[in-house]
């Protein structure tokens, strides 16, 4: 019998057994294990023999959750157990951001050309379409490092620490445009200096949804750069005590996001004005103060 299934039938077959153990295999730091080590420990397990107390620490039994117990073969990282724990949560955790951030920039959109109309069956693909895209594009990198099982420091300081900052920005300004493209493609409503309605102009419901991507692309490029370049400045300290490493990341993140959305919210003034040449034709002489306003949104 395969030495996973008499792992498991030696632990117990009552739920909680069954709990215990995999409370002990899904723990992450059994990811460290190289393919060797986990090959070397099946098989002194196969010979009968007992793993050295250097090789059990750090595999933490992970025979039964990185070896297939029918081929033998060696899982890969990325989809050992642990692996998709901690893949998963990550992925969730992005997912609904993602997800958040659609409803929001839906909600908070101009709908002046809207009114009197029911959501669109393309608005609503354009939502999941925008979440599911950008929910996958943010994982790249994490996707990249386990699935590739990079293990250069600088490799693993561009995908870890260098490309989310621009990457993150870039997918906030595109859940923005793609939720808020109907702006764009059918404008939204413009007044002239008494607040009075004078039309609907699509060159205005494209620089509004662009102000606001620039400002959506801020609030969450500063919160991946900032994070970042703490942990890069005290490197030292994070080496001595590697504990604090992921709580300051983590509550710096939260800090710095709680700052930022004020900030990034007054980059640009929510009624927007747009100049005279920049309208269409038949816009243009309703601009008598040379600019006409809109609400940008948020």
């Amino acid at each position: 019998m395969d030495p996973n299934l008499l792992y498991w039938r030696s632990q117990g077959q009552s739920f909680f057994s069954r709990l215990r153990i995999w409370c002990n295999l899904l723990d992450p730091s059994s990811l460290l294990a190289s393919d060797a080590e986990i090959q070397k420990a099946r098989s002194l397990l196969v010979s009968g023999e007992k793993p050295n107390e250097e090789v059990s620490s750090k595999l933490n039994s992970p025979h039964c959750s990185s070896v297939h117990a029918d081929s033998g073969a060696v899982i890969p990282t990325v989809f050992r157990p642990p692996g998709t724990v901690a893949q998963m949560f990550f992925v969730c955790l992005f997912f609904l951001l993602q997800s958040y951030s659609a409803g929001f920039n839906y909600t908070n959109r101009n709908s002046s050309s809207e009114q009197g109309q029911k959501p669109s069956l393309k608005q609503a693909l354009l939502v999941v379409g925008a979440v599911a895209y950008a929910t996958c594009a943010g994982a790249v990198p994490q996707i990249v490092i386990h699935r590739l099982g990079i293990s250069a420091v600088p490799l693993q300081v561009f995908f870890r620490s260098i490309l989310p900052i621009p990457l993150s920005a870039a997918l906030a300004s595109f859940n923005m445009y793609t939720i808020r493209s109907e702006e764009s493609e059918n404008g939204i409503q413009v007044f002239d200096s008494k607040g009075n309605p004078v039309g609907i102009s699509k060159a205005a419901g494209e620089k509004a949804v662009r102000d606001t991507a620039l400002s959506r692309a801020a609030l969450l490029g500063t919160t991946a750069a900032v994070p970042n370049l703490l942990f890069f400045f005290l490197t030292r300290l994070f080496q001595r005590n590697s504990l604090l490493a992921t709580p300051v990341r983590h509550m710096s993140a939260a800090i710095v996001l709680g700052l930022m959305i004020p900030v990034s919210f007054s980059l640009f003034p929510q009624l927007g004005t747009i100049e005279r040449e920049n309208l269409e034709k038949e816009l243009q002489d309703a601009a008598v103060d040379g600019h006409l306003f809109y609400h940008r949104g948020l």
